[in-house]
């Protein structure tokens, strides 16, 4: 049976992040890395230390994942396309464009990305007028050819935010939410490891009757999907059947992203949104908030092209 519980959530950083999304672990430094999308910051912290960096970029920064052949740097899907970022020692980012985006109109940005279990990226695009509901949102996947030339293949479209991005721990299966008000569903695909290729498309989880919209997803290593509930303060556990496990409270309304972390991947991290307005009764919003769900989670594969 599903279940709610009191707030477990220790907060880890009071970053107060306009939009703080795409938490990354990083094993091998044992730090967490995220973004403040409209602030265009990439961000790093040291849990064992308290020490926090930030950096800041040109374009706003959306979706991370670490590159395996070039240590310290990322790939970062921000406004125009695709870049390859890395920190510098003034506080800024040294960034090269990898791929530009084939945006459906003006005014979009990319949003939700990550690296399935073999280390091929994908990111979803969205238009910045959430409101607006276009449904202009696409998924790209990342490719460079053996020429070394890079490109954005188009792999699903008609979408209006997506969101949710995950890969179950043997990768046979792929998830992608739309957290649009008026969407607010949750698919799984089939996924062939050997091509990178999602089909078979399904309804793994229609949002609407439960609280908070899907937004940023990870999974453990026991093949379960946990989503941020937007709007909700919550985190929600399904298991692969798409039956809802537990859910898990966080406090603040909008929890955005969550990724496992620290020395033995027990911890899930949550990142979140701090909206404008009165936030008298959510003055953590947009920190950076560690759950202890009893699970672990899996290390995130580094991109690899």
């Amino acid at each position: 049976m599903a279940h709610a519980t009191g707030s477990m959530a220790e907060l880890v950083l009071d970053a107060r992040c306009a939009t703080g999304e795409s938490p990354v672990w990083h094993v091998a430094e044992q730090a967490l890395y995220w973004v403040d999308i409209p602030a265009r910051q990439l961000h790093r912290l040291d849990p064992a230390t308290g020490a926090h960096a930030v950096w800041t970029g040109d374009e706003m920064l959306a979706c991370i994942a670490p590159r395996a052949d070039r240590p310290g740097q990322w790939i970062a899907g921000q406004e125009s396309g695709l870049f390859a970022i890395a920190p510098r020692d003034d506080g800024t980012l040294a960034s090269t464009l990898l791929a530009s985006a084939p945006h459906a109109r003006p005014g979009m940005r990319f949003n939700d990305g990550r690296c399935d279990r073999q280390g091929r990226f994908r990111a979803g695009t969205m238009c910045l007028d959430m409101a607006a509901g276009l449904d202009v949102g696409r998924v790209y996947r990342y490719r460079v050819d053996v020429n070394a030339e890079a490109a954005l293949q188009l792999e699903l479209d008609a979408l209006i935010v997506p969101n949710g991005l995950a890969f179950s721990p043997d990768g046979t299966t792929m998830y992608l939410s739309d957290s649009h008000p008026e969407v607010q569903k949750i698919w799984a695909f089939d996924y062939d490891v050997d091509t990178g290729t999602p089909h078979d498309r399904r309804l793994f989880v229609d949002m609407k009757p439960l609280p908070g919209r899907p937004d940023g997803a990870a999974v453990d290593a026991e093949g379960c999907y946990w989503i941020c509930g937007n709007d909700a303060g919550l985190v929600h556990r399904f298991t692969p059947d798409g039956w809802l496990d537990r859910s898990l409270s966080v406090p603040v309304k909008k929890p955005a992203m969550c990724a496992f972390g620290g020395p033995r991947l027990e911890t899930l991290f949550v990142t979140s949104i701090r909206p404008g307005g009165d936030l008298s009764d959510q003055p953590l919003a947009g920190g950076v908030f560690a759950l202890h769900p009893g699970v672990a989670g899996l290390p995130e594969p580094a991109c690899v092209f």
